[in-house]
């Protein structure tokens, strides 16, 4: 209720306030710029709420409240009020509407929907205006097919059909929460996220190559345990290191040729394979 009553107070407010001839416009667009005049600034804002207050009455139908609209609004012409450029030949209005606009089709891109829409030029385009242009061609003398329809906005908006038919969908259709309900089986009710398939492993999977994975670790902890320390060298640096050193730098090190560096690679490879076999037998088939 008190909500109401600060909105109608605000609207009576902007439509009392007197329009500004175009010299005092310019006089007070002067004075805020130049000297930052406070109350210059509010009477520019003042005078062109009613400009704000009609704007936001064209985006009510996306079930906005009109209060929060105006609240933008405000915010878009205090924008333009400090880009506004006095010493063009252009009206405080004609420039300020580009930015009261904008300040609300953003307004309503982050709160019409828990999904956030397109951010391209195109995709506001296409939701602020599929409205409009269906119900323009609806109004013609022939019937038109859904993809007819599409085809036409497509073409008009520059964006390509499927675009169109999926915010036509999300246009028809309010949000849906994974939460809600779907069904009884009796046992409880289930939600839409029971439904979902997931492409992650399974819990048992999960903790099954988790297991594996140490007991490899393992083994091959154990295993190092039978080379020196060059070969362990090697093995470290040319088979356990995602950026694995090549043989001439390795050999460049350890001041032997990369061809030693191979042999001796080859032979700590082989006592590892001896080693693992020796601990696990059933790998002597692998």
């Amino acid at each position: 209720m008190k909500t109401e009553q600060a909105r109608s107070s605000l609207i009576r407010a902007a439509m009392r306030a007197p329009y500004l001839e175009r010299q005092e416009e310019h006089d007070l667009a002067v004075r805020w710029k130049e000297h930052r005049d406070q109350a210059a600034l509010h009477q520019i804002t003042t005078s062109h709420m009613r400009l704000v207050i009609s704007m936001a009455g064209k985006f009510r139908y996306f079930g906005l409240p009109l209060s929060d609209l105006i609240q933008e609004g405000h915010i878009g012409l205090l924008e333009a009020a400090a880009r506004f450029e006095p010493e063009r030949d252009i009206r405080f209005s004609t420039y300020a509407t580009w930015w009261i606009r904008a300040s609300m089709q953003d307004f309503v891109l982050r709160n019409w929907s828990i999904v956030r829409g397109g951010t391209s030029s195109a995709q506001k385009s296409l939701f602020f205006n599929l409205r409009r242009l269906r119900a323009r061609l609806a109004q013609g003398s022939e019937t038109l097919s859904s993809a007819s329809v599409y085809s036409e906005i497509s073409a008009a908006l520059g964006v390509s059909m499927s675009d169109v038919a999926l915010m036509d969908s999300r246009l028809s259709a309010p949000d849906t929460s994974l939460n809600a309900p779907v069904m009884d089986d009796g046992n409880g009710s289930s939600d839409r996220m029971d439904f979902l398939v997931s492409s992650d492993p399974l819990p048992d999977q999960v903790v099954g190559a988790t297991i594996d994975e140490e007991r490899r670790t393992g083994w091959l902890n154990q295993a190092l345990g039978v080379l020196n320390e060059r070969e362990l060298r090697i093995i470290r640096e040319r088979r356990l290191r995602d950026d694995g050193a090549t043989l001439e730098s390795l050999g460049e090190r350890l001041g032997i040729s990369k061809e030693r560096v191979r042999q001796i690679e080859n032979r700590a490879l082989e006592k590892l394979r001896d080693a693992l076999v020796r601990q696990n037998p059933e790998f002597a088939s692998a």
